[in-house]
């Protein structure tokens, strides 16, 4: 059975939208970093892949990676599906329950005009949606990372959706060497959507790959807010070694296993 392994992609989306690049504002996790994994936590990730062969020296498996692509000072990926849905609901609730209070007061408020608009700041706004803006981002109101509604389009004031891989390419893909793909998934936490890539592992070298990165900025057209995708590009390695796996227990490499004889009264 081929070995999973998992590359996390976190991207600074605020920082990589201002500077107009992945680079500098991305980090790359994988967990192969006891196996020769070198970047660990920068944007110069190698992935360290041990080759599997058989005693003839053919190919026993291939190796399976998995992308998972964050989103840094974002509401993270592990809230319920429907958390921004709930938080959208929840102001409209209040907004309501405030405009009932303001008719049900019996007086007049010194100024009218300054309570609907703080009513109007506490209801939020939403995404107008869009064929670009389909999915999760379409009419969904503007959070902060605290899970709050906010109204304010400057980039600090909101929470960024999660940055999505479009495409992986380049001199692994064109050498053979990995054959990536999207995948749907039951997983809530990828939006259920994932790319994966099997590695050849009888081929050693180090092969460089490039990933195609979606970001959304918030944006202002015609008095209405709707997320613009704005595409990257990141690059990342492969490292494919012919070394056989190590134990993770003992560090032992590839041998005969120490089986002892079997008594013949327990045999």
């Amino acid at each position: 059975m081929a070995q999973q392994l998992a590359i996390i992609v976190l991207v600074d989306v605020g920082t990589a939208l201002e500077a107009g690049t992945l680079d500098g504002n991305t980090y790359l996790f994988d967990n192969m970093k006891l196996h020769g994994s070198d970047g660990q936590g920068t944007g110069a990730l190698t992935t360290a892949i041990n080759g599997s062969t058989w005693q003839d020296g053919s190919q026993a498996t291939e190796q399976v990676l998995n992308w998972l692509p964050y989103s840094l000072g974002s509401i993270p990926p592990t809230v319920p599906r429907g958390y921004l849905s709930d938080r959208a609901r929840q102001s409209d609730q209040q907004a309501l329950a405030d405009l009932s209070a303001l008719a049900g007061s019996g007086s007049a408020p010194q100024d009218p005009a300054d309570e609907l608009d703080q009513i109007r700041q506490r209801l939020g706004t939403r995404v107008r949606t869009t064929r670009r803006t389909k999915g999760r981002l379409s009419g969904q109101k503007i959070v902060d990372v605290t899970g709050n509604v906010v109204t304010d389009d400057s980039s600090a004031s909101h929470s960024y959706p999660a940055p999505v891989i479009t495409d992986i390419y380049g001199e692994a893909v064109d050498e053979k060497i990995m054959y990536p793909a999207e995948y749907g998934s039951p997983d809530l936490v990828t939006d259920g959507w994932y790319w994966s890539a099997t590695v050849d592992s009888s081929r050693p070298g180090t092969y460089t790959y490039l990933m195609r990165i979606q970001l959304h900025r918030l944006v202002r057209q015609e008095g209405e807010l709707l997320w613009e995708p704005v595409n990257m590009t990141c690059a990342s390695r492969l490292r494919i070694t012919s070394e056989p796996r190590r134990n993770a227990f003992t560090k032992a490499g590839m041998g005969v296993l120490p089986i002892s004889p079997t008594a013949p009264d327990q045999a």
